[in-house]
């Protein structure tokens, strides 16, 4: 359960913004939306092992370009 704990003089918009961010952050409504219904075995291991292909490719890329450099200098 995230809770957002009111300062003084905060605005009501101020606290409902820094709750929106706690809950994205702790992953609580992915978590829900993924439990909505049954996820047979196989389809956690597809959904999985794609989820690793992506961040491989992201850092793969990402460690392409640091190592590059900067070309416009």
């Amino acid at each position: 359960m995230s809770q957002v704990v009111v300062r003084d003089g905060e605005t009501f918009d101020s606290l409902l913004r820094r709750f929106n961010k706690r809950v994205q952050m702790d992953g609580i409504l992915s978590e829900a939306r993924r439990r909505s219904h049954f996820e047979k075995p196989s389809v956690q291991r597809k959904r999985k092992a794609a989820a690793k292909k992506r961040k491989s490719a992201r850092t793969t890329r990402n460690t392409r370009i640091m190592s590059a450099g900067n070309p416009r200098n």
